[in-house]
This record gives C-alpha cells, structure tokens and sequence, in this order.
C-alpha cells in the first residue's frame, strides 16, 4: 500500500518515505505514525488511538507524543508553525491537511511527477548505543566514505529536525564533505534519553567514548563547539591514540560556575524553566538575539523551534547547571593531538578569554580569530564560511 500526499510517497510495503523524490529516513515509531495518519485521512486520529497503533497501548508521556509528532512533520517537510501538511485538532489529536491518495498495487510505482531517487542521495543512519550507566545514547552516521568526523554533542540538538535545519543543514553539508560524519544527540536532549540518571561531565565523555567505540573506527577527527570543547578535549586526554586533529569553535575550559559566575548562571536557569520553547517569551527572543545576533529571522526562528525539540525545560535546565560545573584546565598539557583554536571576537555566551587559554594551554594548538558576534555561526554570516574553510585546510593537515 502507498500512500501520496503533498510532494511525498509512503510506501507501506517496503518501510520507506520519498520526498520529492529523495528518500527520507525515519524511525520506525514515526514510519508507523504516519501510516496510521495517512489511513486516517481525511479523519483525525485520536490520540488514544496513536497509543494503540504506535506504542500498542503503552502509554507514553506528553513530550514523548509531541516528539514523535514533530518527527513526523519533520520528516514531510512540515513544522508545527506552518502545519502544511500535519495539522494539530487542539486537546484531541491530528489530521492530514492536504488529500491523501491511496494506491493499494503491490509493488505501484511512484507517480510520473516524482523523480526516481538518486542512489546518490545523501541520508543518515541513526542508532543506539547504551553509554556507560546505561543512558541511551542516539547517533547517527551521514556523509561519504572518507576520514570519520566526530561532531561533539550541544544542548539545543535532535537529529532528525537537525537535518532540515536552515542553521545546521549547511553545517552537516560543509562537515560531510569527503567525511564520513558522526553526530549524536547529548543525553537528556534530541532522541537520546531525556531523563538520564547523571549529567556529570565524566558521563558527558563516557557518552562520547560510547558513541567512537560504536563506530568501530580507530582514529577520528573531533569537530567541537560550546559545551562540547571541554568533553571533546577531556576525551582527548583520555585517548590520546584515538583522536587524530581537534577543532574548537566557542568553547571554554571552566564552566560559568567555575569561573564564579553563579549568580549570572542561576538567572539564566530560572529563565530557561520559565520560558523554555515557548516562542512569545521574551526570554526565547533573549536567547537566540544572544546565541545568534547576526542572523536572518529564518534562522532564528529555527534556532527557537530547535528549543521545543530538543529539551523539556526542566532538562534543559538540568543541562545548563552541568555544564556550568565543566573544568578540565587540569589535563590540556595531556591533549596531544593538534588543535584549531577558533573565537569570535564579540562572543557573549562564551568569553573570547577561555578560547584564548586553551590556545595558550594546549600543547600543540593554533588559534583562529572569527570577525562576528554570534556564538551559533549562523550559515548567512561571513563568518561561516571563513570557519568552515579554515577547518577544511587544517582537517586536511
């Protein structure tokens, strides 16, 4: 059975989804939410109902639903705020908004005006891997056959709405070049578990030694920013062998805590638990002009979107107070591994300062200054392409 929609295939039969004639991967949670929302069309289907088709009657949490439909938008090239495609009954469940064709042919081919897919196209893999208390871990393999690139893991992250992101599709599209890309979702954000046990840093590098072990590769380039530098760079002195170039964009070496910053920290955790994701709140539109002053409306617009699906904000919160509690001044001179050092020169997030102790601290690094205010490169800032180039010359060294 297949069903069309929009610019879009499901075909029941063989698990997969086209569009615009790119296949689409999703997990099978979301495979199967969409079935039961194009069987439903042009009726709702009750959310009781999704508990019944998709988790067969296990009752799962409100963010656990919200996820899975946001996935499933995702997946089709809807969101929640245009609802094109996926639209939300409010207190009673979802339908499709746009007619639903049904071709019940076994084996039916796509229709005349989807283009065959390109057995070039690029896609991702996603996984699971229990990291080592048991947390699980989500991550996902995209890009070619080359040198693997290990992407350290931030707050604001999922990586099935990452991958249409205006702010991190360039990203993945400029890192996977000639790379065999590995990204992953931090534990208490994206598809990772949302509830982990600890957020200690020690469990943030277990994390990151659980996904390079799944991999299966021996040596790896690391592509850190924000609160990754200080995993990356422990998990560096930890495994000296198995991490070949490092590069640090924004990062830190002592956490906001550390340095003595507690009161400016504790106000900016009472303010993620009290507008977290909720895009009329004055604290998002703080958030993403301090993250993200030089950036399009688009790409900030993402950049709050990102916020629903990536955290609760009592998780995000959690993520914060951890991370403001990271130090690892005590084993830079133990990072062997050369390393690009980048800042941008008007960072209000992370002080310019701690990129340039790491710079003076790590043993074989070299620094790169960028010319912007934004702490998240947005992609239409000058700056983007001057890190990206500057990252491609020293990967290939």
């Amino acid at each position: 059975m297949t069903y069309e929609f929009a610019d879009c295939v499901l075909d029941e039969n063989a698990h997969r989804v086209l569009c615009a004639g790119e296949p689409v991967h999703v997990e099978p949670q979301v495979f199967d939410l969409l079935v039961a929302l194009a069987r439903a069309a042009p009726g709702m289907l009750r959310y009781d109902d999704m508990f019944e088709l998709v988790w067969h009657g296990r009752i799962v949490s409100d963010a656990t639903l919200s996820a899975r439909i946001s996935s499933a938008r995702a997946a089709v090239g809807d969101s929640g705020k245009a609802q094109a495609v996926i639209r939300t009954i409010p207190r009673r469940g979802i339908q499709m908004a746009c007619p639903v064709r049904v071709n019940d042919a076994v084996g039916a081919a796509s229709p005349p005006c989807q283009p065959a897919p390109s057995s070039t196209a690029v896609h991702q893999t996603i996984r699971y891997i229990a990291s080592a208390d048991g947390t699980e871990i989500a991550y996902a393999e995209s890009g070619d056959d080359g040198p693997p690139l290990l992407r350290g893991a931030h707050w604001i992250s999922h990586l099935e709405h990452d991958w249409q992101s205006p702010v991190w599709r360039p990203w993945r599209d400029r890192l996977r070049a000639g790379r065999l890309r590995i990204r992953y979702d931090a534990r208490g954000t994206g598809l990772s578990e949302r509830q982990p046990v600890r957020q200690m840093q020690a469990d943030f590098v277990a994390d990151m030694v659980a996904v390079t072990n799944a991999t299966g590769k021996d040596a790896i380039d690391i592509f850190a920013a924000s609160q990754s530098v200080p995993i990356a760079l422990a998990f560096a002195a930890l495994w000296p062998a198995r991490v070949r170039r490092i590069v640090l964009v924004n990062g830190f070496a002592q956490g906001s805590y550390v340095r003595g910053h507690r009161g400016e920290t504790d106000a900016m955790i009472a303010m993620i638990r009290a507008g977290w994701g909720l895009p009329g709140s004055p604290f998002v539109k703080a958030v993403a002009t301090v993250f993200m002053p030089r950036a399009t409306e688009d790409e900030r617009a993402s950049f709050v979107e990102m916020q629903t699906y990536s955290a609760s904000p009592d998780g995000a919160a959690a993520i914060r107070d951890a991370v403001g509690r990271f130090d690892v001044t005590d084993i830079l001179s133990q990072v062997i591994a050369p390393v690009l050092v980048m800042s941008s020169s008007g960072d209000a997030v992370q002080p310019p300062a701690q990129s340039r102790l790491l710079a003076r601290a790590l043993p074989n690094a070299e620094f790169c200054s960028l010319d912007t205010d934004n702490h998240a490169i947005a992609p239409s800032d000058p700056a983007f392409s001057t890190m990206m180039d500057a990252t491609d010359r020293f990967l290939a060294g």
